[in-house]
């Protein structure tokens, strides 16, 4: 097996393993397995988990905010831009995979790593400046003041549905934003 496909399967077999179980409980030998790769040749890919993590925090993002704009954007003209964003959450919840944000929890794990927390930093920045842009096209009077308020509800809806709190928390997360952005009444159904 060439290093770029042994480095697709590690990172394949990381990103399962570290989000079902977190980062700390997952040793490289159980990522090597899960991989299907020799420990030297993992070693050669990756010379330490941490700079694994890294990796799979970085591909993470990519992913998951490039699952979140075909999203909306498959749900283009029929409403704000914004909506379509609480209801990939809502779908991303009741998915059987669903473990709440990786970056929250590699940084719960090992935030004191300044590259996770840097991993988690970027991640956020970039959403924000992904929401933004997306209330730009909405119309929205203050896209950046109103994406910080918008991320805000996104994380605290992510926490909310990660630990059972809240099984509507996508849909009441929604609600909340289109209060805050006037898009929608506050209290119809989202």
């Amino acid at each position: 097996m060439d290093a770029d496909r042994a480095r697709e399967r590690v990172l394949d077999a990381a990103e399962a393993l570290f989000y079902r179980r977190g980062v700390q409980a997952v040793g490289m030998d159980a990522i090597r397995a899960e991989a299907g790769v020799s420990l030297k040749r993992l070693y050669q890919c990756f010379p330490a988990k941490n700079t694994l993590v890294a990796d799979y925090l970085q591909r993470r993002d990519h992913r998951w905010r490039a699952a979140l704009a075909e999203h909306v954007e498959s749900h283009a003209g029929r409403g704000p831009r914004t909506a379509a964003v609480f209801g990939y959450l809502a779908a991303w919840f009741a998915s059987p995979d669903f473990r709440g944000c990786a970056f929250i929890n590699a940084f719960g794990e090992l935030g004191g790593s300044e590259a996770v927390a840097r991993a988690a930093r970027d991640h956020k920045e970039r959403l924000r400046e992904d929401l933004t842009a997306l209330l730009r096209q909405d119309g929205a009077a203050s896209p950046e003041t109103a994406a910080a308020h918008l991320l805000l509800l996104i994380d605290g809806a992510i926490v909310s549905a990660a630990t059972g709190l809240n099984p509507r928390a996508a849909q009441d997360a929604q609600q909340a934003a289109a209060a805050l952005l006037g898009v929608l009444d506050p209290d119809q159904d989202g």
